[in-house]
């Protein structure tokens, strides 16, 4: 049952292979973690549906909803 004793691998090769599946593993959890939270800037346009809708139910007037969208815009 010692299986890394008796082939050219050794110990070091099973170590060396662990370390690198861990990095493995752990770039891809990097990178989905990176493009979670690169997609949450998408809420741009949510935020002017949001005003577009405040704008259609009266809430606010046309001069704030300009003033707002321009805010949002240069952001």
């Amino acid at each position: 049952m010692h299986w890394y004793y008796d082939t050219p691998m050794g110990w070091g090769g099973f170590l060396m292979m662990a370390l690198f599946m861990l990095l493995f593993f752990g770039g891809l959890i990097a990178i989905g973690v990176a493009l979670l939270r690169r997609g949450g800037d998408r809420n741009d346009g949510s935020a002017l549906r949001i005003l577009e809708e405040r704008l259609a139910r009266g809430e606010i007037d046309t001069d704030e909803f300009e003033r707002v969208r321009k805010t949002l815009r240069s952001r």
